[in-house]
């Protein structure tokens, strides 16, 4: 039976069988420490030298578990033999033993299937996964329902912009901007939905919090008040997700605590002159107001045509942005639900959202919903600089391998 490297202190004293990669060797004197990588860690192995063995190759290593303070969890392999499963076709072009690989940001995502495994590096990839299922659990412990969306739509979810056109059997076709269209019309099937998948923009930008391809949380919900119920579920649904992470990876990073009332600021109180927040403001506002902040009431001129208008403020709308340690890293609101509001908002030309408005047309209860870009939550809250850098395979502008 296998023991994988964080269940070998229960077997100290026993034969053991592991298997990994070898992540590093070091040789001194009449001692190799050879250090042995799987999914759960690091082990420490103790052989006698020579151990002719290449960075990366794929081991299993039969040995017996001793108890020594200063092996990783505290228990070494000792007298073990080493059987090759697969050998590195060439020496690798990164050094995984370095605690911090070195290289960089364009060399690590050159060499992405390799850089992935360093255990830094990997622990991003862990703390994403492990978000994500903290995002289902408190979702469905909501009362929500998850749904899986098409992908290839016949029209833009929020403009004619930044949309990538495809060939579709001869007609054109979309990848989808958002699940927007399809998660409202779900309301009326269950009246809570969430999902998580990929999503696209075609953004210009060379910066280092947008990409062309991401991976967007949303959910929709009904028979609400106004965007603030959308907003408390936001709050829980981040609450799940940092629960989620402390509780399967306990220490691999610094977790904040989501207030049980997140602040907020009304738009027209931010001082901005624009009709939407610049990156200095995002940073100023919560160098003002803390490290959450929902800033609502954005003006009708910069949100989609199906964003409800603030009741006695039409030149507002009913919406949020969550900023997080200076970034937004949220968007939602308050949605139209009256099939004549979207015919008034579309001036009439309702032909290429016939498929859209079906829902509308037979009746919708006043809802709203929000989208939470993860790799921007994650590199924030990791500390990288770079939204590549908490990307798995990152496409950009200039990017489309490995």
């Amino acid at each position: 039976m296998r023991v994988l490297s964080s269940e070998l202190p229960a077997y100290a004293g026993e034969r053991v069988a592991m298997a990994g990669w070898l992540h590093a060797k070091r040789e001194l004197g009449a001692v190799t420490f050879v250090i042995l990588r799987d999914r759960a860690g690091l082990a420490q192995i103790v052989a006698e030298p020579p151990v002719e063995l290449s960075p990366e190759t794929v081991l299993e290593v039969e040995g017996v578990a001793v108890a020594a303070e200063q092996a990783p969890g505290g228990v070494e392999l000792q007298e073990p033999s080493f059987r090759v499963l697969s050998e590195p076709a060439q020496q690798p072009p990164l050094e995984l033993r370095r605690p911090v690989l070195k290289e960089s940001l364009p060399t690590l995502l050159d060499h992405a299937p390799l850089a992935w495994r360093h255990p830094g590096e990997r622990a991003k990839l862990a703390i994403t996964a492990a978000s994500v299922a903290g995002f289902r659990r408190a979702l469905d412990g909501l009362g929500f329902t998850e749904i899986s969306t098409p992908k290839i739509v016949a029209s833009a979810t929020e403009s004619g912009a930044n949309v990538f056109r495809l060939d579709y059997f001869g007609r054109q076709a979309y990848l989808a901007q958002s699940p927007q269209f399809y998660k409202q019309t779900m309301v009326g099937v269950f009246e809570r939905v969430y999902e998580t998948g990929k999503v696209w923009r075609a953004e210009p930008h060379e910066t280092g919090r947008h990409l062309a391809e991401y991976t967007s949380l949303d959910a929709e919900l009904g028979f609400i008040r106004d965007h603030f119920d959308v907003m408390a579920v936001v709050r829980e649904a981040l609450a799940g997700m940092i629960e989620g992470i402390r509780e399967r990876l306990p220490g691999a990073v610094e977790l904040p605590e989501v207030p049980e009332e997140i602040p907020w600021v009304h738009f027209s109180e931010t001082c901005v002159d624009d009709v939407d927040l610049a990156p200095a403001d995002e940073r100023r506002l919560c160098e003002e107001h803390g490290e959450w902040l929902f800033v609502t009431g954005f003006p009708t001129a910069k949100r989609p045509f199906y964003t409800h208008p603030e009741p006695g403020r039409p030149e507002y709308t009913n919406s949020f942005d969550l900023l997080f340690r200076g970034i937004e890293i949220v968007t939602g609101g308050q949605r139209l639900h009256r099939y004549e509001d979207y015919t008034a908002a579309l001036g009439g030309d309702t032909e290429p959202y016939e498929g859209y408005l079906q829902a509308f047309r037979y009746g919708m209860p006043p809802h709203g919903g929000f989208a939470l870009g993860h790799e921007r939550w994650i590199a924030r809250l990791v500390g990288a600089k770079n939204i590549r850098e908490t990307t798995l395979f990152p496409r950009d502008r200039n990017r489309l391998t490995p």
